[in-house]
Protein backbone atom coordinates (compact mmCIF):
# COMPACT_ATOMS: atom_id res chain seq x y z
CA UNK A 1 0.00 0.00 0.00
CA UNK A 2 1.34 3.45 -0.95
CA UNK A 3 0.71 6.18 1.59
CA UNK A 4 1.30 9.77 0.46
CA UNK A 5 1.70 12.29 3.26
CA UNK A 6 1.69 16.03 2.65
CA UNK A 7 3.55 17.80 5.44
CA UNK A 8 6.68 16.51 7.16
CA UNK A 9 6.17 18.21 10.52
CA UNK A 10 5.79 16.35 13.80
CA UNK A 11 2.52 14.63 12.84
CA UNK A 12 3.33 13.83 9.22
CA UNK A 13 6.83 12.55 9.91
CA UNK A 14 5.73 10.43 12.88
CA UNK A 15 2.95 8.78 10.87
CA UNK A 16 5.34 8.33 7.92
CA UNK A 17 7.92 6.54 10.05
CA UNK A 18 5.33 4.29 11.69
CA UNK A 19 3.80 3.40 8.33
CA UNK A 20 7.23 2.60 6.88
CA UNK A 21 8.03 0.42 9.91
CA UNK A 22 4.73 -1.40 9.35
CA UNK A 23 5.91 -2.33 5.85
CA UNK A 24 4.05 0.22 3.75
CA UNK A 25 5.48 2.22 0.89
CA UNK A 26 5.58 5.84 2.08
CA UNK A 27 6.06 9.05 0.15
CA UNK A 28 6.26 12.44 1.85
CA UNK A 29 5.76 15.79 0.10
CA UNK A 30 6.81 19.06 1.75
CA UNK A 31 7.72 22.47 0.40
CA UNK A 32 10.56 22.88 2.93
CA UNK A 33 13.66 20.84 2.06
CA UNK A 34 14.82 21.08 5.68
CA UNK A 35 11.70 19.23 6.87
CA UNK A 36 13.51 16.10 5.69
CA UNK A 37 15.40 16.29 9.00
CA UNK A 38 12.21 15.25 10.83
CA UNK A 39 12.11 12.08 8.75
CA UNK A 40 15.78 11.26 9.41
CA UNK A 41 15.49 11.91 13.14
CA UNK A 42 15.96 8.76 15.27
CA UNK A 43 16.69 6.59 12.22
CA UNK A 44 19.91 4.61 11.93
CA UNK A 45 20.12 5.43 8.22
CA UNK A 46 18.51 8.14 6.14
CA UNK A 47 14.79 8.20 5.31
CA UNK A 48 15.56 7.08 1.76
CA UNK A 49 17.91 4.31 2.92
CA UNK A 50 15.06 3.06 5.12
CA UNK A 51 12.88 2.86 1.99
CA UNK A 52 10.96 6.16 2.17
CA UNK A 53 10.45 8.73 -0.59
CA UNK A 54 10.70 12.49 -0.13
CA UNK A 55 9.66 15.13 -2.63
CA UNK A 56 10.23 18.85 -2.27
CA UNK A 57 7.29 20.75 -3.70
CA UNK A 58 4.10 22.65 -3.07
CA UNK A 59 1.14 20.37 -2.47
CA UNK A 60 -1.20 22.76 -4.26
CA UNK A 61 0.69 22.10 -7.49
CA UNK A 62 -0.55 19.01 -9.31
CA UNK A 63 2.92 18.33 -10.76
CA UNK A 64 4.35 18.02 -7.24
CA UNK A 65 1.57 15.66 -6.20
CA UNK A 66 2.16 13.51 -9.28
CA UNK A 67 5.91 13.46 -8.66
CA UNK A 68 5.26 12.34 -5.08
CA UNK A 69 3.09 9.47 -6.34
CA UNK A 70 -0.53 10.54 -5.90
CA UNK A 71 -1.60 8.56 -8.98
CA UNK A 72 -0.58 5.32 -7.23
CA UNK A 73 -1.57 6.32 -3.68
CA UNK A 74 -3.93 4.11 -1.70
CA UNK A 75 -3.96 6.53 1.22
CA UNK A 76 -3.51 10.31 1.21
CA UNK A 77 -2.85 12.27 4.41
CA UNK A 78 -2.91 16.07 4.50
CA UNK A 79 -1.05 17.15 7.64
CA UNK A 80 0.37 20.61 7.01
CA UNK A 81 -0.11 23.45 9.50
CA UNK A 82 -2.66 25.14 7.24
CA UNK A 83 -6.32 24.16 7.21
CA UNK A 84 -6.88 25.72 3.80
CA UNK A 85 -3.99 23.84 2.21
CA UNK A 86 -5.03 20.58 3.85
CA UNK A 87 -8.65 20.88 2.76
CA UNK A 88 -7.86 21.84 -0.82
CA UNK A 89 -5.27 19.10 -1.40
CA UNK A 90 -7.48 16.52 0.30
CA UNK A 91 -10.29 17.36 -2.09
CA UNK A 92 -7.88 17.16 -5.03
CA UNK A 93 -6.76 13.72 -3.85
CA UNK A 94 -10.33 12.56 -3.37
CA UNK A 95 -12.05 14.04 -6.41
CA UNK A 96 -9.38 14.38 -9.10
CA UNK A 97 -7.16 11.41 -8.30
CA UNK A 98 -9.75 9.11 -6.67
CA UNK A 99 -7.45 8.13 -3.82
CA UNK A 100 -9.42 5.46 -1.91
CA UNK A 101 -8.68 6.79 1.60
CA UNK A 102 -8.15 10.50 2.27
CA UNK A 103 -7.42 11.76 5.78
CA UNK A 104 -7.15 15.48 6.55
CA UNK A 105 -6.05 17.32 9.68
CA UNK A 106 -8.21 20.38 10.35
CA UNK A 107 -7.68 22.66 13.37
CA UNK A 108 -11.02 24.48 13.18
CA UNK A 109 -13.76 22.25 14.68
CA UNK A 110 -16.61 23.83 12.70
CA UNK A 111 -14.79 23.40 9.39
CA UNK A 112 -13.76 19.86 10.30
CA UNK A 113 -17.37 18.92 10.97
CA UNK A 114 -18.62 20.48 7.72
CA UNK A 115 -15.96 18.80 5.58
CA UNK A 116 -16.62 15.48 7.31
CA UNK A 117 -20.24 15.84 6.21
CA UNK A 118 -18.94 16.32 2.65
CA UNK A 119 -17.15 12.94 2.79
CA UNK A 120 -13.63 13.75 3.95
CA UNK A 121 -12.19 11.83 6.87
CA UNK A 122 -11.25 14.73 9.14
CA UNK A 123 -9.09 14.65 12.25
CA UNK A 124 -9.52 17.72 14.45
CA UNK A 125 -6.91 17.94 17.24
CA UNK A 126 -8.65 21.05 18.59
CA UNK A 127 -11.98 19.24 19.02
CA UNK A 128 -10.22 16.26 20.59
CA UNK A 129 -8.52 18.60 23.09
CA UNK A 130 -11.83 20.34 23.86
CA UNK A 131 -13.51 17.00 24.50
CA UNK A 132 -10.71 15.73 26.76
CA UNK A 133 -10.43 18.95 28.77
CA UNK A 134 -14.22 19.15 29.18
CA UNK A 135 -14.33 15.52 30.32
CA UNK A 136 -11.52 16.08 32.84
CA UNK A 137 -12.86 19.40 34.13
CA UNK A 138 -16.49 18.40 34.44
CA UNK A 139 -15.98 14.92 35.86
CA UNK A 140 -17.51 14.39 39.30
CA UNK A 141 -15.07 15.09 42.11
CA UNK A 142 -14.54 12.07 44.31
Amino acid sequence: MLILIVGAGRVGSAVAKQALEAGHEVSVLDQDPLSHEQLDKDLVDTWEDAGGRFTVGTALEVDALVEAGIEQADVFIASTRGDNTNLVVAQIAQKRFNVPRVVVRVADPARAAWYAEQGLHTICPTQQAIDLVKEAALAPVA
